[in-house]
């Protein structure tokens, strides 16, 4: 298992009632069996990071999966996917993602070899012949979403000079720079020459 997944500490009940619990009882330990599971689930808690990529409280996940009993316990495979919202990095216009992520993890049966010789936090487990996929969904999410949010591949972003999208300039856009040192002065002919403008100036 990678040494980003650490799935929390096995709870000692699962709430019944949560559309993430899988009853797998009618697999019945006998190794070869299957079942396929296809359902929405809604967040609980948003992921991600605000106000740069984020999935929603109450957005909800389309679960695709396969649950196959084996000697140690219950394979689940398939894929979780989500949309999720943010903006883009580079010009901060706003952006959807589409998420899909791999799923491949096995919930041990309690006894097995597996269960045994495996420490607490390194394994998913199977509690009263159920199955609590939210925190193995939710790490694989989070861990997909794209650290640098951007709304295209080749966006320019924002002109430093204005703030305005590059996007939406025109060719040649630019701004003269002028040396600090000479700024003042500068400021002090442009005066000067409005002045010298001005309606009814004596000579």
């Amino acid at each position: 298992m990678p040494e980003d997944k650490l799935p929390p500490t096995r709870p000692a009940r699962v709430d019944l009632r949560s559309p993430w619990v899988i009853d797998t009882r009618e697999l019945a330990r006998h190794a070869g069996l299957s079942r396929p599971v296809q359902r929405k689930v809604p967040l609980e808690e948003t992921l991600g990071v605000k106000d740069v990529i984020v999935v929603p409280a109450g957005t909800e996940i389309d679960l695709d999966l396969l649950l196959e009993s084996v000697v140690e316990g219950v394979l689940v495979t398939g894929t979780a996917s989500v949309t999720a919202t943010g903006s883009c990095s580079r010009c901060l216009d706003p952006i959807t993602e589409d998420v899909e992520v791999e799923l491949t993890e096995l919930f041990a049966y309690p006894g097995s070899t597996t269960e045994e010789t495996t420490e607490e936090d390194e394994i998913y487990r199977l509690v009263d012949d159920r199955i609590e996929l939210e925190p193995l969904v939710c790490d694989a999410l989070v861990l997909a979403l794209p650290l640098v949010p951007l709304c295209e591949e080749n966006c320019q972003g924002l002109c430093s000079g204005c703030g305005v999208k590059w996007a939406d300039l025109e060719p040649g856009h630019g701004h003269e720079k002028i040396d600090p040192r000479w700024a003042a002065l500068v400021e002090r002919f442009d005066g000067d020459s409005e002045g010298d403008q001005a309606p009814g100036k004596q000579a």
